[in-house]
């Protein structure tokens, strides 16, 4: 007998649309299936940058959580991470309803900055979009950026396989040709439980300024740098640059900077 309030499914159209969503880990790596909905997309119902920015952010923390390392379980250990940068190549752009796997591997440390490689996936195997970042370990009392040999939580791994993407890059304007795109205030929506703007939500304010013609256009790459969080009440000043096929905008705090994004669309 089915629960009160279930039924079995047995029209096999109907049933496409039941999936359970699955997660798996090995000694290196980390899988999660996910599903592409309207808010993940934009007009066109493709996938929307920030969240192929916050799909990627988040993977490594679902990966520790996994084996035992929460936040509270590395806050607790005085060494918590904090996102430096992400390079993304979008081989094809994702689009509404699509079912993707996101695989992530720890990949080492170079100088300061410990790095994290991601493949997202459709349903056939193909690899839609390749990523990388570079994470800084900090100790969360003082703020004071620790050496990646300081990690404790577990020895660090490297991929074993070549990610078809690009490192990621220092982003900076040049001295002339730019234009100020305006300013925005930081809101309650724009954080998250760390309270400061979530990483991911950068994309959303890139797009929000870009020129028309760019923000529906094909992106092939996309890089950004994180240097300074906003937090709720602070106004972010944009500035903006276009090169040919690329564009690259900049957001800057009272402080100093905040962030560099360079987003490189394919040709027509």
């Amino acid at each position: 007998m089915e629960p009160q309030g279930r039924r079995a499914v047995s029209d096999e159209k109907e049933s496409d649309f039941l999936k359970a969503f699955q997660q798996w880990i090995t000694d290196n790596s980390y899988a999660r299936e996910v599903e592409l909905s309207f808010a993940d997309c934009d007009r066109n119902k493709n996938v929307r940058p920030a969240k192929l920015l916050s799909l990627v952010a988040a993977a490594g923390g679902y990966d520790y959580d996994a084996r035992g390392l929460t936040h509270q379980k590395l806050y607790e250990m005085g060494q918590v991470f904090l996102l430096s940068g992400i390079a993304l190549r979008i081989h094809r752009r994702p689009v509404n309803r699509e079912v993707l796997t996101i695989t992530t591997w720890e990949d080492g440390a170079h100088g300061a900055h410990m790095r994290r490689v991601y493949e997202i996936t459709d349903e056939s195997g193909a690899v839609c979009v390749s990523a990388k970042s570079e994470w800084i370990l900090i100790d969360p009392a003082d703020r004071k950026i620790l050496r990646p040999a300081s990690f404790t939580g577990k020895p660090l791994t490297t991929c074993p396989k070549s990610i078809d993407c690009p490192d990621c890059r220092r982003i900076t304007l040049p001295r002339e040709g730019t234009e100020m795109l305006g300013t925005r205030l930081v809101r309650w929506s724009d954080l998250d439980g760390n309270g400061h703007v979530y990483s991911g939500n950068y994309g959303d304010i890139v797009w929000d300024v870009l020129p028309a013609d760019l923000q529906g256009a094909p992106l092939g790459e996309l890089y950004i740098n994180y240097s300074r969080e906003a937090l709720l009440g602070e106004t972010l000043t944009l500035q903006g640059f276009r090169e040919g096929n690329s564009y690259t905008v900049e957001g800057r705090l009272e402080e100093g900077h905040c962030f560099s994004c360079r987003c490189e669309f394919d040709p027509d």
